[in-house]
């Protein structure tokens, strides 16, 4: 099958090395959690617990609302502690639930495996569970399964690209339960009523192609196909691009084009729902950088601090001069280390200051490096300037919303500027006119 090249983006060393050759380790659930009740795309869950409540692990906990939304489960079991304010990876507060564990992860989800499996029970059971994307845009994984009527799709694609720096979870998961995410697929396929299958890995990853590859000897509706390791290969529109050589059109979503794309994570816990009956309490993450001794791949409870995973992974606090959530080119450096990790949290970052630079940004210089290397097509510094002037109808037109937030632009400034947050502002703006109207 033939790659197409994505037009921009960028090729970031990978720092993988710290971390690619540690096998996930399961992280013990921590004495209390604290789980927003918004850590998806869509509408915040409606909490179904009090404060007082026995909870059991994998016990609903918030009950999702509308069709773009997605349940919360307990991760530990105990008693809700209480019901407040819980902040996110972006800084915003959502509504959450306290829970102190009682130590002994007693699992009660009301959930089952499904005996008749079919599209319409893989699709409510990946709701029931709570799956939403897990490479980090949380988009709840039941709607992607339901396109509307007038979209026909005709091919799952599986992202294994992990183009970020640093990351590596889904390495491991692919080194190490494979045959949790072919299953995945299949289930997934199930869904969609489709028979085909791309499993797209980049090429710096032998070792997880040779494992994939091995999965699925046999199957003819599954294949692998290597991609060029370039930032941001694992973006939607990129990944289909180079798998097809299909465009998505500038507003679009991947089924305009035919594609349903999940991550290698969300299959995984695809499967889980569907032959175990569970719900989606846990992830595996990646904690790294030069500011830990231990760079390690944890399975951990949503819900832990984050502060807990760091010091297991031998946080240096002293030279510690920044942490992200996420990875370096699209994550958020953090300033409270007790926001909690969600189904989204891909990875941890500790970075000392070798790594950041705290030099303030310069005047644009007009060179046109972020133009050349975004692979959206979109002018960034223009973009900038017009959320400068709050200049609503010069956003509109520069198609702001296109904007992906890879963060290629501001990897490439030489300037320096916080392109990528500019942009950001501007889409919170137009966004919020267009709820508004």
């Amino acid at each position: 099958m033939k790659v197409f090249a994505f037009r921009g983006g960028v090729h970031p060393p990978d720092y993988k090395e710290f971390s690619k050759d540690r096998p996930i380790e399961v992280f013990p659930p921590p004495e209390k959690v604290r789980v927003p009740l918004s850590q998806h795309l869509g509408v915040t869950a409606s909490p179904v617990v009090q404060k007082g409540d026995e909870v059991a692990a994998g016990q609903i906990i918030g009950q999702l609302k509308g069709f773009v939304s997605a349940n919360v489960h307990s991760p530990v079991s105990g008693k809700v502690t209480a019901l407040a304010d819980v902040q996110l990876a972006s800084g915003l507060m959502s509504q959450g639930v306290e829970i102190q564990s009682d130590g002994q992860d007693n699992f009660s989800s009301g959930l089952a495996p499904l005996g008749n499996i079919n599209k319409e029970s893989v699709v409510q059971a990946v709701k029931d569970a709570g799956i939403v994307g897990m490479g980090g845009a949380t988009f709840p994984a039941h709607v992607k399964l339901q396109p509307p009527g007038d979209k026909i799709i005709s091919l799952l694609i599986l992202n294994a690209a992990e183009c970020e720096p640093f990351l590596t979870c889904d390495y491991r998961l692919m080194l190490e339960e494979p045959d949790r995410i072919i299953r995945g697929a299949e289930l997934l396929m199930v869904a969609l009523g489709i028979n085909k299958c791309i499993i797209g890995i980049e090429d710096n990853k032998p070792e997880a192609v040779e494992v994939i590859r091995a999965t699925i000897e046999g199957r003819d509706n599954i294949s692998v196909q290597l991609l060029k390791t370039h930032y941001p290969q694992g973006g939607e529109k990129q990944l289909i691009y180079a798998l097809t050589g299909k465009e998505i059109p500038s507003g679009g979503l991947p089924m305009d084009v035919g594609c349903v794309v999940h991550n290698v994570g969300t299959a995984a816990a695809v499967a889980d729902a569907v032959d175990k009956g569970l719900p989606l309490i846990e992830r595996i993450l990646t904690v790294s950088g030069d500011a830990v001794s231990n760079p390690s791949n944890f399975k951990v409870r949503i819900g832990t601090p984050i502060s807990e995973v760091l010091n297991a992974a031998g946080l240096d606090e002293e030279n510690c001069a920044k942490i992200v959530l996420g990875g370096p080119m699209t994550g958020m450096a953090q300033a409270n280390l007790e926001t909690t990790v969600t189904k989204g949290t891909s990875g941890i970052l500790a970075l000392t200051k070798n790594w950041v630079s705290e030099k303030l940004p310069d005047p644009c210089l007009r060179c046109g490096r972020c133009v050349d290397v975004c692979p959206v097509g979109l002018e960034p510094t223009e973009i900038e300037a017009f959320v400068t002037k709050k200049d609503i109808e010069g956003l509109k037109k520069s198609n702001a919303l296109d904007c992906i937030e890879c963060g290629c632009c501001a990897y490439e400034c030489p300037s320096r500027r916080s392109l990528v947050h500019s942009i950001r502002h501007g889409k919170a703006q137009l966004t919020a006119l267009r709820k508004a109207t």
